[in-house]
C-alpha cells in the first residue's frame, strides 16, 4: 500500500499523524536504525499500528516507562533489527519542592502537586506536549516519564511548579510510583447503547446531565472527543472524562422485561 494510498483513507484530523509515522518510516529504513515517535495515547498507538501492520519492512515496539501506561512511544525499526538491542527513548524525573523540611498538610493520600500545574510547569519551558509521557503524582513528589533528548533540559532548567520552587532529578525506572489500577464493577441497565446512557449509568450522573458534558466535547470515547449524545458505544469501547477516571463496556447482556438492556461497565478509578 502507497503512502497516497493510506492517507486518502484516514480522516482529516489523523493524516497529519500518519504522514508523520511515515516519515518517520522512511528514516527508519534508510538509516537502518531505530526512530521513536512523540507519547501517542491509545486512540493513536492503535491507529499508527494499523497503518504499520501493512509494511513488512519494518516492525514496531512501545515504551512507556510501566506496564499500562497511558501514553507511550512507538520505535520503529527494520525488520531485520534485533529488538533486544533497543533502548527505551525515555527519561524519568522525580520534581520535589526545593526548600528542605517542606511540610504537605493535605491528606497524605492526596497529591503534593496538580497534573495540570505539573504539565504546565514543564510545557511552560518551551515543550511540546508530544514530548511528554504520564506523570506519576504522590504526597511527597511528582514523576514524569519523558523523551530521553528532553530529560536534561528539563533537570536542569524546570525551578517552579506553580508557586513552588522545585528541585529536578533522574532516577530509574524501578523507582517509578506505578499507581494500582482500582476496578468498580457497575451493573444496570440502560434504554440503549447511547453515549449518554451508557455514560451516565458508568458515571453516576443523569441522561440530561451527561448529554450537556458530552456536548461540552469533555467526554472521549476511545481517546476521541465525541460531541453526539446518539454516539452507540459497544463492548471494548472505553469512555473518558478529564480527572474523573475510565469506564470500559466490559459485557452486554440481554433485555429486561421492560426492553431495557443489561450492561457490565468497569470504571478504572
Amino acid at each position: 500500500m502507497d503512502r497516497e494510498a493510506i492517507l486518502a483513507q484516514l480522516e482529516e484530523n489523523e493524516r497529519l499523524l500518519v504522514a508523520r509515522l511515515l516519515d518517520q518510516v522512511e528514516v527508519a529504513v534508510m538509516k537502518a536504525a531505530p526512530v521513536a515517535t512523540d507519547f501517542l495515547d491509545p486512540r493513536e498507538r492503535e491507529l499508527s499500528r494499523e497503518i504499520l501492520h501493512y509494511l513488512p519492512e519494518v516492525k514496531v515496539l512501545s515504551f512507556g516507562g510501566y506496564r499500562g501506561a497511558e501514553r507511550q512511544r512507538l520505535v520503529i525499526i527494520p525488520a531485520f533489527y534485533l529488538s533486544e538491542a533497543v533502548e527505551p527513548p525515555l527519561a524519568y524525573l522525580s520534581i520535589r519542592p526545593a526548600t528542605k523540611g517542606r511540610k504537605h498538610t493535605a491528606e497524605a493520600s492526596d497529591a503534593l502537586f496538580t497534573h495540570r500545574d505539573v504539565l504546565g510547569s514543564i510545557l511552560g519551558l518551551g515543550l511540546k506536549r508530544g514530548k511528554i509521557g504520564d506523570l506519576l503524582l504522590t504526597a511527597e513528589e511528582a514523576q514524569a516519564v519523558v523523551g530521553e533528548e528532553i530529560g536534561e533540559f528539563i533537570r536542569t532548567n524546570l525551578a517552579k511548579v506553580g508557586a513552588i520552587g522545585v528541585t529536578v532529578e533522574t532516577i530509574d525506572p524501578e523507582q517509578l510510583n506505578i499507581p494500582v489500577e482500582r476496578v468498580k464493577e457497575i451493573r444496570g441497565t440502560v434504554a440503549s447503547l447511547r453515549l449518554d446512557a451508557v455514560a451516565g449509568l458508568g458515571y453516576g450522573v443523569s441522561r440530561s446531565r451527561m448529554a450537556r458534558e458530552i456536548k461540552m466535547a469533555k467526554v472521549k470515547v476511545n481517546w476521541r472527543p465525541v460531541t453526539d449524545s446518539d454516539y452507540k458505544v459497544a463492548v471494548g469501547d472505553v469512555l473518558s472524562i478529564l480527572g474523573r477516571g475510565r469506564v470500559e463496556v466490559a459485557e452486554v447482556g440481554g433485555e429486561t422485561k421492560k426492553g431495557r438492556l443489561v450492561v457490565k461497565l468497569r470504571r478504572l478509578l
